[in-house]
């Protein structure tokens, strides 16, 4: 049985760790207080705290040896929170024990809970110290000192779950924020070149009956608009070119990628060599036809090359793929540069010279 998401773990390799380290150490603190204060007390008290140990030993065995994926999916996170919970509000039972020092370990559950559980989890770790806090106050103390201790404690076990829950989500964002830095280009907000080789890695194992294109677009001439109109100039091109892909081929539909200078790239999975040619040809004709406006308010007209490759399908096509764009990308250039070329992948190897390389090449739009 799977417990819902809401209650999982933020981090469940994380959360698994710090379980099996909690577990075995209050194993061994329940160990210590039962040889150490509870030696005079009766069968029932040392066999509680027996049952105690071996339950605290068994669940971090279970947390230590089952995989991340299988402890979040089981909610073992949840159970080490709210197990805690019953097992704590027992022990002060059994013990007869309602001091203040008692009812002070309902806060480790909470502590545990929101720093590793979502939102959902901590608040059902918090209510279930609650109910062990009050089940333990109401059996073993008078009903007006148990409600003045339930409402002191209690309130300091809500502060003490907003609190962290708050930090949680706060660190969240940043964890957030950093992944996204780390994938995703800063200058023109495409994903950047560890996110592209990781989706043409994924496409080895996808099989379709359209199979995969590529098309590698580059920038002609780029080093002279970076020389006559400035550094600042070329990243604006950048970013109007990463703009006109969005455009013109749906975020949804393929892998919009910066590869490094003024190099990018498109992977379009489960896509027609016709329709990637089709999309090949849009982008140049929309490059052609929408110049950069630059500060002063003149125009700056570009011209971008434009490599095409397509593989039938077969997952070991794809690695000749990049290889077969990049050469159709340098036979467009050499070519004359402004037009795109289509290669196919999977070419033997003696087949790597351009012409040869390239089957067809689109006509120049205009």
């Amino acid at each position: 049985m799977e417990i819902p998401a809401a209650m999982r773990a933020r981090d469940p390799a994380a959360a698994a760790h710090s379980s099996t380290l909690i577990l075995s150490v209050s194993a061994a603190v329940v160990a210590g207080f039962a040889v150490l204060t509870q030696r005079d007390a009766g069968p029932a008290v040392l066999a509680a705290h027996g049952a105690a140990v071996i339950a605290l030993v068994g669940v971090a065995c279970a947390c230590r040896l089952t995989t991340a994926d299988r402890y979040d999916r089981l909610g073992l996170g949840l159970l080490t929170a709210v197990g805690g919970v019953v097992l704590i509000c027992a022990l002060n039972l059994v013990s007869a024990d309602a001091s203040a020092a008692a009812q002070a370990f309902f806060a480790f559950p909470v502590l545990w809970a929101g720093s590793h559980l979502r939102p959902a989890g901590v608040v059902l770790a918090t209510g279930a110290a609650l109910w062990g806090e009050a089940t333990t106050l109401f059996v073993l103390t008078p009903p007006l000192a148990a409600a003045v201790d339930l409402m002191f404690f209690g309130a300091v076990l809500v502060v003490l779950a907003v609190m962290l829950v708050r930090s949680g989500r706060v660190q969240q964002r940043l964890v957030d924020a950093l992944r996204s830095q780390a994938r995703v280009d800063a200058l023109t907000g495409l994903v950047n070149r560890r996110v592209f080789d990781e989706a043409l890695a994924g496409a080895r194992t996808q099989r379709t009956a359209s199979g995969t294109a590529l098309l590698l677009i580059d920038v002609d001439t780029f080093k002279q608009i970076n020389d006559a109109h400035g550094h600042p100039v070329g990243d604006a091109v950048l970013v109007h070119l990463a703009r006109i892909l969005r455009e013109q081929v749906r975020g949804a539909d393929a892998v919009l990628s910066r590869l490094g200078g003024d190099e990018l790239a498109v992977l379009l999975p489960d896509c027609p060599a016709a329709v990637a040619a089709a999309r090949a040809a849009q982008v140049h004709e929309a490059v052609r036809s929408t110049p950069l406006t630059l500060a002063d308010g003149t125009l700056l007209s570009l011209s971008i090359s434009l490599g095409l490759a397509h593989t039938a399908g077969q997952a070991a096509d794809v690695e000749e793929l990049y290889s077969a764009a990049d050469r159709a990308l340098y036979q467009a250039k050499r070519a004359g540069r402004g037009r795109v070329a289509v290669a196919t992948a999977g070419l033997p190897r003696q087949a790597a010279e351009p012409e040869q390389g390239v089957r067809h090449r689109a006509p120049a739009v205009g």
